[in-house]
């Protein structure tokens, strides 16, 4: 007969969410055990942190060991995001914002940043279960069940006092548990991968800052390009399917691709990429020498992030776009929010999770959501590119792209999208004015 595992924790998934929160409750005591279906280090996109992540993994005890690795794997110091569109630059620097709290943070490849996250979970005395895999949960019981298979296939059932999923895009109970719910954002498709960037020490680039290229014939679709430290970089494009089929090589008179090759991710990530002149010139030397990558419809929602004995964290529960690089941000503050909550629930205390969990991170996540929203529809880079922004208003902005979507003291976090839309407005009229008096 098989015995039934105990703990009093049970996490889905080693990523930035359970990794924080696993930390977070071993240093409390408790006794966590993680499955993760994957190995570390894997790949994984969403490079470029957020300055309010310092503050979350300084809170899990993670943040010096971030520091401690920097050099060695290439970690780029970022204090900003820059923006281009043809010949339109502008750019924000993070250390002058609004928002009181840290104003740099790294650019990072994920595998190694999610793999010391880990690792340190790991000497914190959490129990990572690497290449196993969850395939049944029952939530009925006061205490989940979860059912497992292990490295050699081998079925275990463990049993916990609480249930975390921080199973980012894998989105297992959303799945098991009949959670999902539609996103109401478009079908976006995201062609992406790493390369050699050979961009040097060009005076038009500043490494330090995530750079965001705007197609100059589309505006609903754009280009990521994150530098690490050692010359590399992460770059991909996003935008709708009807953009990449613009792209795609015309058949012959029978309807057969002329060259097969030509429809292959890194070719058509290439065609992209020449079709932006500035871009372009920044990549000139650039070598694609790792796999190209995609991803689609990766926009996720869900009808509730927890219940009495299980939460949602991170991508699992609810993931916008990668525009702004809120996805690690979001990840470690669910993490902040549910651990204290969790830690009642193990001390027999209720909790209403709807109202001190759903609510409060939902507040800041609708943030990023309007500002996303903007994005798409042209009125956020409108604000971007302006010049008509008095420097108050660019330190909201620069708290917001800095990730601190909870700071409900910024101005315009509050009625986010109407206040975004004024603002839009007002750079135009701006704008148009400008133009008037050229004429």
């Amino acid at each position: 007969m098989n015995t039934i595992q105990q703990t009093d924790v049970v996490i889905i998934g080693a990523g930035p969410s359970g990794s924080s929160a696993a930390a977070l409750l071993r240093q409390k005591g408790y006794a966590v055990t993680v499955i993760e279906k994957q190995y570390f280090p894997r790949f994984s996109i969403g490079e470029s942190l957020l300055p309010q992540c310092m503050v979350f993994l300084e809170e899990a005890g993670l943040l010096d060991t971030i520091r401690e690795h920097v050099a060695e794997r290439g970690f780029q110091f970022k204090n900003g995001a820059a923006f281009l569109c043809g010949e339109k630059r502008s750019h924000y620097d993070f250390t002058e914002k609004f928002s009181a709290g840290p104003g740099t943070t790294w650019q990072v490849r994920r595998a190694d940043f999610d793999h010391l996250l880990a690792q340190q979970a790991q000497q914190y005395g959490a129990d990572i279960r690497f290449g196993h895999e969850v395939t049944a949960v029952d939530v009925d019981a006061d205490q989940p069940m979860l059912t497992v298979l292990d490295e050699s296939q081998q079925q275990y059932q463990i049993q916990a006092k609480f249930l975390l999923d921080a199973s980012g895009f894998g989105r297992i109970l959303p799945k098991l548990l009949d959670l999902e719910s539609p996103s109401n954002f478009p079908v976006r498709r995201a062609i992406f991968t790493h390369i050699e960037d050979g961009i040097g020490d060009r005076a038009d680039f500043d490494r330090n800052k995530i750079l965001i290229t705007v197609h100059e014939n589309d505006h609903r679709a754009w280009y990521w390009l994150i530098p690490f430290a050692d010359g590399r970089a992460s770059f991909g494009v996003v935008a709708e399917q009807d953009f990449f089929n613009h792209y795609s090589v015309p058949l012959d008179a029978d309807g057969h691709v002329t060259d097969v090759t030509q429809n292959e991710p890194e070719a058509l990530l290439k065609r992209i990429l020449a079709d932006d002149l500035s871009l372009s010139q920044v990549l000139q030397h650039a070598k694609f020498d790792t796999p190209v990558r995609t991803l689609v419809g990766y926009s996720a929602n869900v009808k509730q992030l927890a219940s009495r004995n299980y939460a949602l964290l991170g991508n699992a529960g609810e993931f916008l776009d990668p525009v702004f690089s809120s996805g690690v941000t979001i990840a470690l503050k669910s993490s902040s929010l549910a651990v204290p909550l969790v830690e009642r629930v193990l001390n027999g205390e209720q909790v209403d999770w709807m109202q001190e969990y759903e609510l409060p991170l939902r507040k800041g996540i609708q943030v990023f959501r309007a500002y996303v929203e903007s994005w798409y529809e042209g009125g956020f880079q409108d604000v971007v590119f302006s010049t008509h922004q008095n420097e108050s208003i660019r330190r909201m902005i620069s708290s917001l792209l800095a990730g601190y979507a909870w700071d409900d003291q910024n101005p315009i976090h509050k009625n986010a999208k109407s206040r975004l839309s004024a603002l839009a407005e007002y750079c135009r009229e701006g704008l148009a004015q400008e133009k008037a008096l050229e004429v």
